[in-house]
């Protein structure tokens, strides 16, 4: 591909960051110090099942195998297409419960941060930006996803600039492993392309300061929000927490939408909010679906929604009574963060150094 040129989206391009994250996935079991994973999430509210399956699993799973784990928190990413800036630091407190609660641990190889708390991180911004067109920006398919689903009067520059920032994110700490989906694909690519171009233009004499950042995609299946209607999601209100009580799971199941054939099958073409459920279950209880359909049989919605109830609170039962513990503690919790920050801008400032180092910036 060409320094002069993003491709976003190209046949096989999927099928080669598919098998790329087969082959980092085999690794890492026998050398979990060669990578650093960069992960986190938007402190726009309180995470549900779906992050739970689909990615706070996979973090607690690579980093109790050693990896060394950024978990970050992007409170600056809010400002571009949300208005609820006020609830951004409970957000963010939130955010760090959830995670603790599902078994993401502090320690030597993990690290919890927002990111306005790292100044030197978001100094990338400047340079980064010198090596990336407008024309590039706009053509980003996620990008323009996001703009159409913030259903924005104006569209803000720091719509175009966020997978900018995001690779200021990753390469601040030189990660070279990010857990994502298929959707997020342009952006690690734009992030790859900057990391090359900085490495081109200004090491030529000198090692490259930037590693290649590669995606280590997702095993679990877009999981749907109750209403049967598109990938579970805060915004759209077809949700189950983690924060929610058993009872509010059950009320919430209860609602799911479903269909009126009796016998349960699974089927993801023809019934694919049957499927769903029957997916659910399965996360929870390490049967297949198909097992499942079959051992419900002709008990209908109302026998699959108290199965799944029943899988779902027993799942996250001791999630949900370590979360309430940690409500209590607080003080702990901004520890976390301000110990986490701290470290990061440690890394940070080095990283920081090195470029300016490479630019003939130093004085």
């Amino acid at each position: 591909m060409a320094d002069n040129e993003i491709e976003y989206e190209s046949k096989g391009t999927y099928e080669a960051a598919l098998e790329k994250s087969r082959q980092i996935e085999e690794d890492i079991k026998v050398n979990p110090g060669k990578y650093r994973v960069l992960t986190g999430d938007r402190p726009t509210g309180r995470l549900h099942i779906g992050h739970y399956f689909g990615s706070l699993q996979n973090r607690v799973r690579l980093s109790k195998m050693g990896v060394p784990t950024m978990v970050l928190i992007a409170d600056y990413q809010v400002l571009t297409d949300h208005d609820a800036f006020d609830q951004i630091s409970q957000n963010t407190k939130q955010l760090v419960i959830d995670y603790l609660a599902a078994g993401i641990e502090p320690g030597e190889n993990t690290i919890i941060y927002p990111h306005s708390y790292v100044p030197e991180c978001n100094q990338l911004m400047l340079p980064f930006l010198t090596l990336v067109s407008n024309s590039e920006l706009s053509r980003n398919p996620t990008v323009k996803d996001e703009i159409t689903k913030s259903d924005l009067a104006v569209v803000n520059a720091g719509m175009y600039t966020y997978p900018i920032h995001q690779a200021c994110d990753i390469l601040f700490c030189k990660g070279n492993v990010v857990p994502v989906g298929k959707d997020q694909l342009p952006h690690l690519e734009l992030t790859r392309t900057i990391a090359r171009r900085f490495n081109k233009k200004f090491c030529k004499k000198t090692p490259p300061v930037f590693p290649m950042p590669y995606a280590l995609l997702s095993k679990t299946p877009s999981i749907k929000g109750l209403d049967g209607n598109a990938k579970m999601s805060k915004s759209l209100g077809n949700a189950v927490y983690l924060s929610s009580t058993a009872d509010e799971t059950a009320a919430l199941i209860k609602k799911a939408k479903t269909d009126g054939e009796r016998v349960i099958t699974y089927d993801p073409v023809n019934r694919p909010e049957v499927a769903n459920l029957l997916m659910l279950i399965s996360l929870c209880n390490g049967q297949t679906p198909e097992a499942i359909a079959a051992s419900i049989g002709d008990g209908g919605s109302g026998k699959l929604k108290a199965v799944l109830t029943e899988a779902l609170n027993e799942q996250l039962r001791p999630l949900r009574e370590k979360r309430a513990q940690l409500e209590k503690e607080p003080e702990y919790i901004r520890k976390v963060l301000t110990e986490g920050a701290e470290r990061a801008r440690e890394i940070a400032v080095k990283t920081l150094d090195e470029v300016r180092a490479a630019m003939n910036m130093v004085i």
